[in-house]
């Protein structure tokens, strides 16, 4: 699935308009094409992008009044629904903010690492032998978060580093949210993983792993 940004200036275009409009019905060509006065290997040209890209696909076919071919329906793919919600972002800071206000710091961070073992729980095993492929593997898990993560290593310490933070909106007030991404690479590669992330004004991840004995 492409990761293009879903802002404003996408939804005024004329693919965003086909989003909206399946968001909340299927159509079919003719009918897309009725709504938005356009033609129809125009409104198929831009389906195509949007199937290409993950964003809709089709779901069976409908029969129209008379005789003819029956028409190809077309959905938004289940998938794209939390990349076009906006409530993740304040929905996280309000509950990390009623758990920072109730519990005291390190019942907060216990909350994480309980986070951080079923983010590791909901990817598969990370069953290669040797400790560097697991440390890669585990960098493209925090990649597939929005980390964009790279893997270096200076001696016998190999370091995740994230050239930006998947939860940098809630890092900022609760810097005990970075304990769930060293709870999940832990998990993933079975290291010794110490937290030296950057908090400053653009959150940067940075994970130092050393192999258990």
């Amino acid at each position: 699935m492409s990761t293009f940004r879903l802002d404003n200036r996408f939804f005024e275009s004329t693919r965003g308009q086909i989003v909206r409009l399946l968001r909340r019905a299927r159509h079919t060509v003719d009918e897309l094409a009725t709504e938005l006065g356009l033609t129809n290997n125009a409104v198929r040209a831009h389906l195509a992008s949007l199937e290409r890209d993950g964003m809709v696909r089709t779901d069976g076919v409908r029969r129209l009044p008379g005789a003819g071919k029956p028409a190809t329906v077309y959905e938004i793919d289940p998938r794209v629904e939390p990349l076009l919600s906006r409530a993740y972002v304040p929905l996280l800071n309000a509950v990390l903010g009623s758990l920072g206000a109730s519990l005291p710091p390190e019942q907060l961070r216990a909350v994480m690492g309980d986070v951080g073992h079923r983010l590791a729980a909901a990817h598969h095993p990370l069953v290669a032998e040797d400790f560097p492929t697991r440390v890669r593997m585990a960098a493209e898990v925090l990649a597939e978060l929005g980390a964009e993560a790279t893997v270096e290593q200076t001696g016998d310490t190999i370091t995740i580093r994230g050239c930006s933070c998947p939860v940098s909106a809630a890092v900022a007030e609760r810097p005990e949210v970075c304990r769930a991404l060293q709870v999940l690479l832990a998990d993933l590669t079975g290291a010794k993983v110490e937290e030296r992330c950057d908090r400053s004004d653009r959150p940067q991840c940075c994970f130092e792993l050393s192999e258990s004995a």
